[in-house]
């Protein structure tokens, strides 16, 4: 009996034990079971939601739906003007109304709906686009300043309204559909200088919106409109006036204006942007820059009274080019920056120099620019300088004649006497030389820097050899075609040696490669000079000097590195 009693406690126990694991089991499963239920339910919905998103307000065709009713309204209002009940201006301005309420309500409805704010200012831009082309064409019923002021104002409305939440659908529709309407009624018109001012405002605008950080992305397409007014403007008032017979009379300080104002809305712009708030100037401002300064710069040209002053303004902007690229970013990591704004002050050197300057004192005034460039290159470590400074003794060498004397001194009719300005050339050519080849470090543009340098100076070297053995043999005889080539033949293979040993000796390897240059140089002079013009003791004289460069050159080169 009592084995019986112990075995039903034990039972008892052994029940008691598999409740409480029972127990302990459902609870996280009654725990976990609402969670998949409520996912369930959620994921039920979603499909719901996407389904009943169409016909809500929001929805496509609901939106689209009601963009129709607008324009409706729109032709229904069109036909109230016609009919003459009204006035005309009443009319105008409850039009104007009309699609002013329709950008409100785009700029009104809520952010995630995009394609709602997008169709509504459509809307806007549909009713007021059209309606300004026949008010101003078919009813003569606004001016064209005041359809201009209206773009304006439309531009400046749907910024204001889509700037605190940053709508960029609702500028670009206003922008897009403001510069198509003013580069159209610009033609359509003949009407040139109310619609150049609504897209010169709209690119103001819009630089000034790029530079608190608003639509970047929209720049291009209003510099495009106003690159094609301004362009349009030039090229129909550059005309004779028998051409443009349709077109009102504009002052020539108007023009002046009107073509430079391009310039100088972007050029503060991207000096603002690039200097003031440190970003990295862009390719869309690097050809916009460019583009509105020849657009200004033709227009000066052509509306001015002459190009003095022209060049003297490019001087000007080239120094203060140079300036920012070196007060501002010169020791910056990234580099773009600076080279833009060096590259620039280059160039607009050159241009007012050659704009203000006749030739003689261009090549003279260059050459000391070049020297000048090319010691400043070297003393704080500027390879862009050293370029630079290459750019304008090349263009010294072309004013001064002097690349024209050393073709026609070492290939054909030995010319005369050269001025004094192709010597001064050519001195500061091997000035340049000597001077920028101590540029401490060995890079690939180093090189190539160090090339056309020196190719530029033994070039003048030559020629002045070459010209005073011809006036040395002068003094006795008169030379003949076959002594100029042997003179020739003989000077450039003495200069390749001297290359050859100069260049390995003192670790300088473009004259190595000028020697080499040289020789083949030589070979075309000996079939196309002496060959043609010798006679066979002329011949063979050259011929024997070519072949000793020929042996002497690699020989020359390696005792330059053995010494």
């Amino acid at each position: 009996m009592d084995d019986l009693l112990d075995a039903l406690a034990r039972l008892s126990d052994r029940l008691e034990h598999l409740e409480r694991r029972v127990s302990a089991l459902e609870r996280p499963s009654a725990a976990s079971d609402p969670l998949p239920v409520s996912a369930v339910h959620r994921a039920s919905a979603k499909p719901l939601a996407e389904t009943d998103n169409l016909a809500t307000a929001g929805g496509m065709l609901p939106v689209v739906g009601k963009a129709m009713l607008g324009i409706a309204g729109a032709y229904l209002l069109r036909a109230v003007a016609e009919s003459g009940s009204f006035p005309k201006l009443a009319v105008v301005a409850l039009a104007l109304a009309y699609a002013g309420m329709w950008l409100v309500w785009a700029a009104r409805v809520p952010v995630e709906t995009r394609f709602a704010s997008t169709a509504y200012a459509a809307t806007a831009a549909l009713i007021l686009a059209p309606m300004l082309w026949e008010l101003t064409l078919v009813f003569k019923a606004l001016s064209t300043f005041v359809v201009a002021g209206v773009l304006a104002a439309f531009v400046v409305a749907a910024s204001a309204l889509a700037w605190k939440r940053s709508l960029v659908s609702i500028v670009w529709v206003a922008n897009g559909t403001a510069a198509l309407t003013a580069i159209a009624l610009l033609i359509a018109t003949h009407d040139l200088v109310p619609f150049l001012c609504a897209l010169l405002f709209m690119a103001a605008l819009c630089e000034v919106a790029a530079a608190r950080g608003h639509w970047l992305s929209l720049r291009p397409l209003v510099a495009v409109a106003a690159d094609l007014a301004t362009g349009i403007l030039t090229y129909i008032y550059s005309q004779p006036e028998s051409v443009r017979v349709e077109y009102g009379n504009v002052a020539p300080a108007a023009l002046l204006t009107l073509g430079s104002g391009l310039f100088l809305i972007y050029g503060a712009s991207i000096a603002f942007r690039t200097i003031r708030l440190h970003q990295r100037i862009t390719t869309f401002e690097i050809g916009q820059t460019i583009i509105a300064f020849l657009l200004a710069a033709f227009t000066a040209y052509r509306f001015s009274s002459g190009v003095g002053a022209l060049g003297v303004i490019c001087l000007l902007l080239a120094a203060a080019c140079y300036a920012l690229a070196f007060a501002c970013f010169d020791r910056l990591p990234e580099a773009r920056n600076y080279h833009v704004y060096a590259t620039w002050g280059a160039a607009l050197v050159l241009a007012g120099s050659l704009l203000c300057l006749n030739p003689q004192t261009l090549a003279l005034c260059l050459s000391v620019a070049a020297i000048a460039a090319t010691f400043l290159g070297v003393r704080y470590g500027r390879l862009t300088l050293e370029f630079h400074g290459l750019l304008y003794l090349a263009t010294a060498a072309v004013s001064s004649g002097l690349l024209d004397y050393a073709g026609r001194a070492l290939a054909a009719t030995f010319p005369a006497a050269p001025g004094w300005t192709v010597w001064a050339v050519a001195a500061s050519a091997v000035l340049c030389y000597s001077i920028g080849g101590r540029f401490p470090r060995d890079r690939w543009n180093h090189r190539f820097l160090r090339l056309l340098s020196s190719a530029l100076a033994v070039s003048a070297l030559v020629t002045f050899l070459v010209s005073g053995l011809v006036w040395l043999a002068a003094t006795g005889t008169s030379p003949g075609k076959s002594h100029v080539a042997v003179i020739r033949t003989l000077t450039t293979c003495a200069v390749a040696l001297a290359l050859a040993y100069s260049g390995s000796r003192w670790r300088r390897i473009e004259l190595v490669w000028i020697a080499y240059g040289v020789l083949a140089l030589v070979t075309v002079k000996l079939l196309f000079e002496d060959l043609h013009h010798g006679h066979p003791g002329s011949i063979a004289v050259s011929i024997s000097l070519y072949a000793v460069a020929l042996i002497a050159v690699p020989r020359m080169a390696r005792m330059g590195r053995r010494t």
